[in-house]
């Protein structure tokens, strides 16, 4: 093992000179034995490194270092891969998925005033186009041949209806929605 060049940056003061060098010289070390491990237990090898370096630090605190630094240090690798090997076997998916955080009070309250507003514009429709509308806006999700049976139309007729009403509906609710002048002048 070829030790790396001193480092370009100055020793923190939290680490003891001792600490520093076994840390300087691990490095290398700790990269190629965490690549290795890091494939078969499907984790990435940054994270454990994070782990390895946490557990040698915490053997540094309580009881100096190592007597073998690199055997223990693969010791640790394989332990930390053996362990998050364990936690993947151990993990449950969710039945059903969480709630999305970003739909909050505030988007349900404007998703709701969208709606208020396109519903109350489909009732001013004329002729049959509130009917139809609605059933195009249905949770059922109708067919045109389900559509066509309940108004009581062709379903050959039923595409230039709905152009019609989507149009005029188009027409109801940019009268509602104020556009601006050009240049931004309202």
């Amino acid at each position: 093992m070829t030790p790396l060049p001193p480092p370009l940056r100055p020793r923190p003061s939290s680490l003891s000179s001792l600490s520093y060098d076994l840390v300087t010289t691990l490095r290398p070390l700790l990269a190629a034995e965490a690549s290795a491990e890091a494939h078969g237990c499907g984790a990435d090898p940054g994270d454990l490194e994070q782990a390895v370096w946490l557990r040698l630090l915490e053997h540094l605190d309580a009881g100096g270092p190592p007597a073998d630094p690199a055997a223990w240090l693969r010791a640790a690798v394989r332990d930390e891969a053996h362990r998050t090997r364990s936690t993947a076997r151990r993990e449950r998916p969710y039945a059903t998925e969480p709630a999305d955080p970003l739909v909050g009070p505030e988007q349900r309250a404007l998703r709701a005033d969208r709606h208020r507003v396109l519903y109350a514009a489909v009732r001013k429709l004329p002729g049959r186009c509130p009917r139809l509308v609605a059933a195009l806006l249905s949770p059922k999700d109708l067919t045109y041949r389900e559509i066509a049976g309940e108004l009581g139309m062709s379903q050959g007729s039923l595409g230039p209806e709905r152009s019609r009403c989507l149009g005029c509906l188009r027409r109801m609710l940019a009268q509602e929605v104020a556009t601006p002048d050009p240049w931004g002048k309202e």
